[in-house]
């Protein structure tokens, strides 16, 4: 794969955890196990929310539609993982690795404002109850989803577009086990000042503005349930709420780790660990958060079950 002018490619190599070869056994099992149970959990949910009518409802709308996004995000880069852990060939084409990540980062960027518009509809239900259905209209449920998935693919759009203008002089080796921007940016033979700062002001804008949405959304929350005087009442208010709050934490908490420090932080075995965990972890374990906590779900999957052994 030698480079024959300066700008052209015919792939790359995906290093991954070639240099822990003893590890790659024990991840590829992991890894299998998690994804089946990711393919699984956001299956089930997505087919919750369209056959039981109790379910068809915004907060399962967005739902929903996160489960989409999971399944998606995961399957952008996890099969592909799988195949290089279990043979020598690790390399990626070059257009496979563009798609790759435009794709997985258009995900992943859509999540981020999903995730806020998620808990705009948690206020709305708890502050403005009798509201809710006003403000929470089909229509404006679809525009939301529409513009979360239009902003996160024209900011990937622009990112995928300015990585791959670099001149990367030959280098084809990335050290990661997928195609993301921080891996490839160091593959440049020319100053990236300008592009981490881009990235870093573009992270930013994508990743803290839902993020002060869901702080503000919150604050209302917990001000409005305060004012409830029934104990019962709090809690079943809160813990609508405390499926979204964890999901938020775990995905916010390893997207911010990964995208807002410098470089020169952390190691990249950590930057890898880091990827695999909002890769396969977060989206295997979100279908079990709102799962065990919501009986709404809970419900629908026995009457779902209930439904099919009858038929039989």
């Amino acid at each position: 794969m030698e480079q024959k002018n300066g700008s052209s490619f015919t792939g790359f190599f995906l290093l991954g955890f070639s240099d822990r070869p003893q590890l790659e056994l024990v991840l590829f099992v992991v890894l299998l196990i998690f994804y089946l149970f990711t393919l699984l959990g956001n299956t089930t949910i997505i087919a919750l929310a369209q056959l039981d009518p109790n379910l068809q409802t915004p907060m399962y709308f967005f739902l929903s539609n996160l489960s989409f996004l999971d399944l998606c995000y995961t399957t952008s880069s996890v099969p592909q993982f799988l195949v290089h852990l279990r043979t020598t060939d690790k390399s990626i084409s070059f257009g496979g690795c563009v798609a790759q990540l435009f794709i997985s980062l258009g995900l992943g960027c859509t999540e981020c404002i999903l995730l806020g518009v998620m808990a705009f509809d948690r206020y709305a239900a708890i502050c403005k109850p009798l509201q809710y259905t006003v403000i929470m209209h089909p229509r404006l449920c679809a525009l939301m989803a529409s513009v979360s998935w239009f902003i996160g693919f024209g900011n990937s759009l622009l990112q995928t577009v300015l990585i791959f203008l670099l001149p990367l002089c030959g280098r084809n080796k990335i050290d990661h086990f997928v195609c993301e921007i921080p891996a490839l940016l160091k593959l440049a033979c020319v100053d990236t000042t300008v592009n981490e700062s881009e990235l870093f002001f573009a992270s930013v804008i994508i990743l803290l503005i839902p993020v002060a949405l869901i702080i503000f959304s919150y604050g209302q929350i917990v001000r409005a349930v305060l004012r409830i005087k029934s104990s019962a009442g709090q809690r079943k208010a809160f813990g609508t709420c405390g499926s979204h709050i964890t999901v938020v934490s775990l995905f916010y908490g390893t997207a911010i780790y990964a995208y807002l420090q410098p470089s020169n932080n952390y190691s990249q075995d950590q930057v890898k660990f880091v990827s695999l965990f909002y890769a396969i972890v977060t989206p295997t374990v979100n279908p079990v958060i709102y799962t065990l906590r919501n009986k709404d779900v809970t419900g629908a999957m026995k009457k779902v079950l209930c439904r099919g052994q009858d038929s039989r």
